[in-house]
């Protein structure tokens, strides 16, 4: 029986109403009905004339004469009636105070529980619409619980990012808790964790116990109490989100900090603040470098500078050798034909060697001027990484050149010798 059988029930002048089609009510109807004759009296209006239709509405509508009935899970707001360490009364508008007992407060903290007062408005879960005592027994954790599926069904609609706290690990996962649900976090879907052996792996999930983390929902069924979640997906979103940002507001010759995430052959990925530029290897040192790995470590913090930005394909180019001065602008200052310096080999060639004097600065020692004797193969006299003593024969820092000399170093050098005509240095790759 619904609410509105209960309250036609519960009225005999309804009833009689009813029964007799509707008829227009005698004296004793008006007699009987205390809120047929208070109507009257407030509209002035003739008991006569006011039907059994008009009456059913009115105590459909009185709130003293409403008592509602209750189904298993229905989520009601009442208030505090009475408080002490084993239970609630919550008034939620049935005949009697429904009762919240002890254990469906669990997920209340004690603090929780104190700052209660009689007077508050509190959600609670209707877990037996009627007891023996004809109460309806509550719960606040339920409520708690089903408030929560409810939000989070939402913001898996919406793809939301939630954040939630890491309770606890098994083997294949991380195991959260999202205000009273639990969610389970597969392996594969926390970043990094399967670069980590199986042995390696179940300790690394142990240090993330207790750890907040943002995560996105990927399945979410409340019919199976089911809640799964992804890091890596929710890390990636943001990730995105960051990069979009940064893209926004990046601009070419921009010196960042940095800290370099992946180094490769043919360069390094440094994160910049929410996305990863390369600097190239060519980028990396003005001195001639054969791998990035030579320089650049994962985990190093460096300076680079902003070379360019391709916002439609998403790409940042970046240097690092460029956040320091170019070592050419002042090698007409510091190196005059004539001087000795000590420089080490850094290539061989057919036709001679580079060697580099400087950080950034490096000169070609023709095969001409490897020994006084011809020299077929300029690998016979020197290989890589010998450190010899040579002297400037030329320098020329807009074309970044610089002639030198091994055989001349042990010689006096005189003038015409320095008016020599410099050799052009052969192209080659770096």
């Amino acid at each position: 029986m619904n609410n509105i059988e209960e309250r036609i029930a519960a009225s005999p002048e309804i009833e009689a109403g009813i029964a007799g089609g509707f008829r227009q009510p005698d004296d004793d109807l008006n007699q009987t009905s205390p809120l047929l004759a208070e109507t009257s009296q407030e509209n002035s209006v003739e008991a006569e004339e006011v039907s059994p239709l008009s009456l059913m509405e009115q105590l459909l509508n009185d709130p003293a004469s409403s008592i509602r009935t209750f189904q298993y899970g229905q989520v009601l707001e009442g208030l505090v009636m009475y408080k002490d360490r084993d239970e609630l009364l919550v008034d939620v508008g049935a005949k009697s105070e429904g009762i919240v007992p002890s254990r469906e407060l669990q997920s209340l903290s004690a603090e929780d529980l104190q700052n209660i007062r009689i007077g508050d408005s509190l959600l609670v879960f209707v877990v037996q619409p009627q007891n023996e005592e004809g109460q309806a027994v509550l719960s606040v954790d339920k409520a708690r619980q089903e408030k929560s599926w409810r939000v989070l069904q939402v913001k898996h609609e919406a793809g939301e990012i939630v954040e939630a706290q890491v309770t606890g690990y098994n083997k294949g996962g991380l195991l959260a808790n999202l205000d009273g649900v639990s969610g389970f976090v597969p392996s594969s879907q926390v970043s990094g964790l399967n670069t980590f052996p199986e042995a390696a792996k179940q300790g690394e999930m142990a240090r993330l116990v207790n750890s907040t983390m943002p995560f996105k929902i990927i399945e979410i069924d409340r019919t199976r109490n089911r809640l799964i979640l992804s890091e890596r997906q929710a890390s990636q979103v943001q990730r995105d989100a960051q990069k979009e940002r940064l893209m926004n507001e990046l601009e070419t010759g921009q010196t960042r900090d940095g800290i370099v995430t992946t180094v490769t052959d043919f360069g390094a990925f440094v994160d910049i603040g929410g996305a990863d530029g390369l600097v190239h290897l060519s980028e990396i040192s003005w001195n001639r470098v054969a791998h990035p790995k030579e320089v650049l470590k994962s985990g190093d913090r460096i300076k680079v500078y902003v070379l360019s930005i391709d916002p439609e394909r998403r790409k940042i180019a970046l240097s690092l050798k460029r956040t320091q001065p170019e070592p050419w602008t002042q090698a007409a200052l510091t190196y005059q034909p004539g001087q000795i310096v000590q420089a080490t080999v850094t290539q061989v060639a057919a036709f001679g060697a580079f060697a580099r004097v400087a950080d950034g600065i490096e000169g070609l020692i023709h095969v001409s001027e490897l020994s006084e004797e011809r020299v077929e193969k300029p690998s016979d006299i020197v290989k890589e990484g010998d450190i010899l003593t040579v002297r400037v024969l030329n320098v020329d820092p807009q074309r970044k050149r610089m002639s030198l000399s091994l055989k001349r170093a042990a010689e006096s050098y005189n003038e015409v010798e320095q008016e020599q005509p410099e050799r052009e240095q052969e192209p080659v790759e770096a």
